[in-house]
């Protein structure tokens, strides 16, 4: 599935990451489709597509002769998890503020 630094190199990209969305918005789509709507070459999407892959945020389907691509939002999990473990920090500290701005008004 990849890990949280895999995936966030992945989408640290915009280009990876307008692609990554396009697929989530609009579906399963094939390379040349994804190349007319990046913006960038054909040989460009594709190495984005592999990094993407191997990040667990896409898989590959072959249909003829060409190949389809789709997001996989399961991938996105190791970086939900990721930020859980800081979730209750962070309630923490707001919580910690909203006491203080709080104390303000008084």
């Amino acid at each position: 599935m990849g890990t949280p630094t895999e995936q966030f190199h992945a989408l640290a990209d915009p280009t990876r990451r307008g692609i990554f969305e396009h697929l989530l918005r609009d579906g399963h789509q094939t390379v040349r489709s994804l190349t007319q709507q990046a913006g960038v070459s054909q040989p460009a999407v594709s190495k984005h597509l592999k990094t993407l892959k191997e990040a667990g945020l896409v898989t590959d389907h072959p249909q003829g002769r060409e190949t389809h691509y789709q997001a996989t939002p399961e991938g996105l999990v190791p970086i939900f998890n990721w930020v859980q473990e800081y979730a209750v920090y962070w309630q923490g500290r707001l919580d910690d503020l909203e006491r203080l701005l709080d104390g303000m008004d008084e």
